[in-house]
């Protein structure tokens, strides 16, 4: 079987009755498995996570981003996390015996039909990018939702499909192939953003921190405190654990302390394992030695056994 993974953003974090709504119309498809729902109060935001056949997977996002466009009206929408659509992204990541251009494939006959059936604007991403300023999802968001009726005017930000005109409650929409990214954040005990920035800056790559790092800077007001939002866009080359200890240590400097860190959605074994292996100095640490994985090795020939019988 063909398995590809998707995680796409909602701009509802609020409201669990409207992003169970979503959620159900992935659920209607067999082949399509909903591993994570994730729902923030101050971003305002939930993040899906999905695995699947891809056709299969495809029906399943455009009947979500179809209900989202039904059920979120980003004129009245507030959050913390920038924002240009109801279905704000859309990535799509191959798993088993997908190739990453069949995964680019895919997002353009997902975007064209999104553009086509739902009237929503759609620019292509990271691998699917038509031009290199795109391949940025913070560049194509740049200006978010409410800026977004003048962006789309300009002759360089006309979208990969769909009209230059942007959806009046539902805005536009990015689809793309990506690697796996890990969603991190950091809270620390204070309410000074500036704070939360300042660190922010200091560990993105744009700004001169670790390669594969996004970061920004937050404000949770119903916990009294404020982030570090970070994406790990590879996190064996930028660890989990690296980036911990550089935001600690850039927290001290303003005698902050961190109050707790948070993963959004799922990560791989492996992230969690680096850093076991750093804070405990273990040597020679591997998802072989889990006892759960090799369960899973041993029930995975099971099942191979069964169909080859």
């Amino acid at each position: 079987m063909k398995w590809i993974e998707t995680v796409p953003n909602f701009s509802e974090g609020r409201r669990k009755e409207v992003v169970d709504a979503i959620v159900a119309q992935a659920k209607a498809y067999d082949h399509v498995w909903i591993l994570d729902e994730s729902l923030d109060y101050d971003h305002n935001r939930s993040v899906v996570t999905m695995v699947g056949e891809p056709e299969s997977v495809l029906k399943a996002l455009f009947d979500m981003t179809k209900k989202a466009s039904e059920l979120i009206d980003l004129r009245v929408h507030r959050g913390e996390h920038p924002r240009m659509g109801a279905t704000d992204v859309i990535p799509l990541i191959p798993l088993r015996n997908v190739t990453v251009e069949e995964c680019v494939t895919h997002a353009a006959t997902l975007g064209k039909r999104i553009a086509e059936e739902l009237e929503i604007p759609v620019y292509l991403y990271e691998k699917s990018a038509t031009r290199d300023e795109r391949k940025d999802l913070s560049n194509i968001r740049q200006g978010q939702f409410e800026g977004f009726a003048a962006k789309i005017q300009k002759p360089e930000w006309c979208p990969d499909f769909g009209r230059r005109e942007i959806h009046p409650s539902a805005g536009a929409c990015a689809v793309g192939v990506r690697e796996f990214l890990i969603a991190f954040n950091i809270n620390l005990r204070t309410q000074d953003l500036e704070i939360a920035n300042k660190i922010a800056k200091a560990i993105r790559n744009i700004s001169g921190g670790f390669r594969y790092v996004k970061a920004l800077g937050m404000e949770l007001k119903e916990k009294q405190m404020v982030q570090v939002s970070i994406n790990m866009t590879n996190y064996k080359r930028s660890t989990l654990f690296r980036v911990y200890e550089m935001v600690k240590l850039e927290a001290e400097r303003y005698a902050v302390a961190i109050d707790s860190s948070e993963i959004v959605g799922l990560t791989p074994l492996q992230a969690l394992i680096d850093v076991a292996s750093f804070y405990l100095r273990l040597d020679g640490l591997t998802p072989e030695n889990v006892l759960e994985m090799k369960m899973l090795e041993i029930l995975m020939k099971d099942a191979d056994g069964q169909k080859t019988s």
